[in-house]
């Protein structure tokens, strides 16, 4: 079995990514690593280079800056990734510069890769994700955010990465996307969590990278002025409907980072921005059990 992995990033240390902790995550599980670098002036090409690990294979680019909707560069940048992976590999497992693995779920996922290895329903592995907020005890488990997606596919030249690199899809037209919805993934759900850092770094450092990802998503750069504004001291981590704290263990390369945190934040339940009708799902869900109306981009396979 041959497992091929892929991430891309650009000026990581800027924008505080913890992308050499992703990738240590990962590499012990996979046969090479794909790292694509956009143009970057902060010395990330540098940082992965550094990590050492004859697995790495570093791909540089020039992001299109003019390529400004729907976040459709982050989507480009991981579709090169796949286009560089071994063609003989039979999965690709796919990590986002703020996503780690945990040590303790390797394993299982090695177990997991062999057995469904030769499996014709399966697409893809389905992740659970804890997405940590305001600092490294507490997280999100809202709809706000996704709480599962595909981070591992087969190694099929029909499926590509999707919208803004969000999950992935199958197309008929897998070389020009665009204007073909693509169809969802059959996918198996497994017990390994992603561990997604987006919304755990430095208030300002988060604040930079809001407006270095805005530019994907809008076509002028007027929101700049105004964010820059609102947030002339960093982030406020006031923007929560509710959050919970996290009782588990972190992955170990993540330790030196979380000791290192230098701003504080402090959970205030009475900050909630709920709405009435979040307030009802939200009662719904820790009634039964399940997440009505939520945004699936996968089909489960059962068994």
């Amino acid at each position: 079995m041959v497992v091929s992995a892929f991430t891309f990033v650009r000026n990581g240390l800027t924008y505080a990514y913890p992308f050499v902790e992703s990738i240590k995550s990962l590499l012990p599980l996979v046969d090479e690593y794909i790292v694509v670098i956009g143009d970057s002036t902060d010395g990330t090409r540098d940082a992965v280079a550094a990590i050492g690990d004859a697995k790495i294979k570093i791909i540089d680019t020039v992001w299109d800056e003019q390529l400004r909707t729907g976040g459709k560069v982050f989507a480009q940048q991981a579709n090169i990734g796949m286009d560089h992976c071994r063609p003989d590999a039979d999965w690709l497992f796919h990590l986002q510069a703020d996503e780690v693995l945990h040590e303790q779920d390797l394993e299982v996922l090695r177990s997991t890769l062999v057995a469904e290895r030769n499996n014709p329903r399966i697409d893809g592995l389905l992740f659970p994700f804890i997405h940590f907020y305001g600092d490294y005890n507490h997280y999100c488990p809202t709809r706000r955010f996704h709480n599962y997606e595909i981070r591992v596919i087969r190694n099929n030249p029909a499926i590509r990465s999707y919208k803004d690199s969000m999950g992935f899809r199958k197309y008929n037209n897998p070389g020009n996307q665009d204007g073909e919805l693509g169809m969802k993934l059959h996918a198996k759900m497994v017990s390994a969590t992603i561990y997604h850092y987006s919304w755990a770094r430095p208030p300002k450092k988060l604040t930079a990278k809001r407006i270095a990802f805005g530019k994907a998503y809008n076509t002028s750069d007027d929101f700049i002025s105004e964010l820059n504004t609102k947030e002339a001291d960093g982030y406020s981590y006031r923007e929560y409907d509710y959050l919970k704290v996290f009782t588990g263990t972190h992955p170990a390369v993540m330790q030196p980072v979380i000791a290192a945190q230098d701003w504080q934040f402090t959970y205030d339940p009475r900050r909630s921005n709920m709405k009435p009708k979040e307030h009802l799902l939200k009662w719904v869900e820790e009634l039964t059990g399940k997440r009505l109306f939520s945004y699936k981009n996968y089909r489960i396979v059962r068994g």
